[in-house]
């Protein structure tokens, strides 16, 4: 079996799939639960609850607060203690809804029970219906990225879909819970990506899954077997594999331009595994986003595990439940080593986009002291877009802005292949995140203007 990937860069870190056969848990409920504003990329939610009113699970707390924005659902029965601020991921005081947890009610419309529903039985189920239902139950991307779903399924005039791409890769080292999704809840993705290709209009699907899942491999082709329009593509293990732009490459062999390009202008819409889930459940369950699986691991943690969490749920209630915080010194991540955040918190909740809370010892966390470059090239080697990342850090650190943005740092996807490789230990992706972030300021305040 040929197995396919994509054509420029791409690195081979150490996997640590600690949890990849640890079945899936239900997280405890916490005592109170914090619900950012911010958890998904545009304008934040606006909260419609205030202080003392009484929600359920499933109990919409905030609007969307613009086109690209999306609603917040209550994953909790009980309270509204305050509409405040508190620390999030990004290390700031940002807008939140506290609620205080009392029972786990949960409002009468969501369907509970556990009766398969397929698009066959629904026929009364258009393209505008889906998207609707995908936009109303505040689904966005599940892999971490927290784009509106219903957006990507209504792309421009100027751009037609061909397929849809299930991104099922989970190519971040330590990182299981898509894994876990796939074989426990295998039937559901399918549905979804049923429903996810009637809203796009079209005809065939693809599930990308990379060769270190051969049990997801084999189910998925069996359980597609019968069926012409979708298929399961195996893939050879390479990081990033899981970001947009490198699975259309591997899977459809076409290559997205630079931005403001994007898949759908290749023919493709990309969608996570867990967005494929979550699209299932909001559109035959009539169910809000407001859990998710994420992977909670580690070298050192006494019983590192895969749990099903309502969304609102401090990180430190999950450690608890896996041992506890290790003893000495360790670095908390949202997410997985390569492009996670480092958290400054414990108490920082799970929101739509965490899929994994990392915990690297101090061992494996600690950077060396970085040397001078020494024109090796292996950063550019390794860039899966093609870049020049070592040109990119020197002008960012010189704040030379308008030759960053000339040499393309906007296609960036901040993968951290480049700093990964660099024998040197410099920090180079440190230096273009900031580069990135100015130029993209900058071009806004242009466009601002015109």
């Amino acid at each position: 079996m040929k197995l396919r990937t994509f054509r420029i860069g791409g690195v081979h870190p150490e996997e640590n799939k600690l949890t990849h056969e640890v079945a899936t848990k239900v997280a405890a409920l916490p005592k109170q639960a914090i619900f950012p504003l911010s958890q998904h990329i545009g304008a934040p939610a606006k909260a419609v609850v205030a202080k003392g009113d009484k929600v359920k699970v499933g109990t919409l707390i905030a609007e969307a607060g613009g086109f690209v924005s999306a609603p917040i659902f209550s994953s909790v029965s009980g309270t509204v203690f305050k509409v405040d601020t508190a620390v999030d991921a990004t290390g700031y005081r940002k807008p939140v809804i506290i609620i205080n947890v009392e029972g786990d009610e949960w409002e009468e419309s969501i369907d509970r029970s556990d009766k398969l529903e397929t698009l066959a039985e629904h026929p009364e189920l258009t393209p505008e219906e889906i998207v609707e239902r995908v936009k109303k139950a505040g689904i966005t991307g599940m892999g971490g990225a927290g784009f509106p779903t219903f957006i990507k399924l209504t792309p421009p005039p100027t751009a037609k879909a061909e397929c849809v791409i299930i991104n099922a890769v989970e190519c971040e080292p330590y990182i299981t819970a898509d894994y876990r999704l796939m074989m426990e809840h295998a039937d559901e993705i399918l549905v979804g990506l049923d429903l996810l290709m009637k809203a796009a209009k079209v005809t065939k699907g693809y599930i990308g899954i990379e060769d270190n899942k051969p049990k997801a491999i084999a189910l998925f082709e069996e359980k597609t077997a019968g069926n012409p329009n979708v298929e399961i593509v195996p893939l050879a293990k390479k990081y990033p594999q899981g970001g947009e732009k490198q699975l259309v490459d591997a899977v459809i062999h076409r290559q997205v331009p630079a931005p403001p390009a994007i898949p759908v202008n290749v023919g493709a819409i990309v969608q996570n595994v867990g967005t494929a889930f979550a699209v299932y459940e909001a559109v035959m369950k009539n169910k809000p986003l407001f859990e998710r699986y994420t992977t909670v691991t580690g070298k050192r943690l006494a019983n590192p595990g895969n749990f099903l969490v309502r969304m609102g749920t401090p990180m430190s209630d999950l450690i608890e439940a896996c041992g506890g915080m290790p003893e000495g010194d360790n670095k908390l991540l949202a997410g997985g080593p390569m492009m996670g955040k480092a958290l400054t918190s414990v108490d920082v909740p799970i929101c739509k986009g965490t899929n994994s809370v990392t915990i690297l010892s101090d061992d494996d966390a600690r950077r060396k002291e970085p040397q001078p470059c020494i024109r090796c090239a292996k950063c550019v080697g390794a860039c899966p877009m093609g870049l020049e990342p070592y040109l990119l850090a020197t002008l960012s650190s010189l704040k030379d802005w308008e030759r960053v943005e000339a040499e393309d740092v906007t296609s960036c996807i901040e993968c951290g292949s480049c700093q990964f490789t660099c024998p040197a230990h410099r920090p180079l992706l440190d230096n273009i995140r900031q580069g990135k972030s100015t130029v993209m300021g900058i071009i806004r305040a242009r466009n601002a203007k015109k």
